[in-house]
């Protein structure tokens, strides 16, 4: 994930408003039983190495941990605790298509409206910072979806 976000889809901006982020992917189809502390320090590490390559000091890295935070509270919000036996992975085949959609939609939303606002720093550019926000996150998950198609396979009843 981190060789696509780098070496492909850092070059992709449209009219400087859209940027695509795939590497959040890494995050959203973490297993539903992966402890908080183990998923708070890949989401730390995988931010960091992002920041390595894109010259922002600890913007992506803080970003990935508020996307942690509010996975773990969506998941606990959205699926019930006894389906993590049957459903271990949180992916668009296991899921469904309106449950994986909104997903990735919430959790993109939260992390680019972090990310966009800790970069610009400043209320005058508000309404530039919430367009790009809403338009990236279009961009985002679109690429989501389209990866998530991409890798679909049926889910097997027993």
């Amino acid at each position: 994930m981190v060789f696509i976000q780098v070496f492909l889809l850092k070059n992709i901006t449209l009219y400087n408003f859209s940027t695509p982020y795939l590497y959040i992917l890494f995050i959203l189809l973490l297993p539903f039983e992966t402890p908080n502390i183990l998923l708070f320090v890949l989401a730390f590490v995988l931010g960091l190495t992002i920041d390595a390559f894109y010259d922002t000091p600890g913007l992506h890295g803080a970003a990935c941990v508020l996307l942690a935070l509010v996975r773990v509270l969506f998941i606990s919000i959205t699926v019930q605790k006894e389906g993590f036996d049957n459903e271990p992975e949180p992916t668009l085949s296991i899921m469904g298509f309106r449950w994986f959609f909104t997903y990735a939609l919430v959790l993109t939303l939260f992390h680019h409206f972090f990310l966009f606002n800790l970069e610009v720093f400043r209320l005058n550019e508000i309404q530039y910072t919430l367009s790009r926000v809403v338009l990236s996150s279009i961009f985002t998950v679109f690429l989501i979806l389209i990866s998530g198609l991409l890798f679909y396979r049926r889910k097997e009843r027993k």
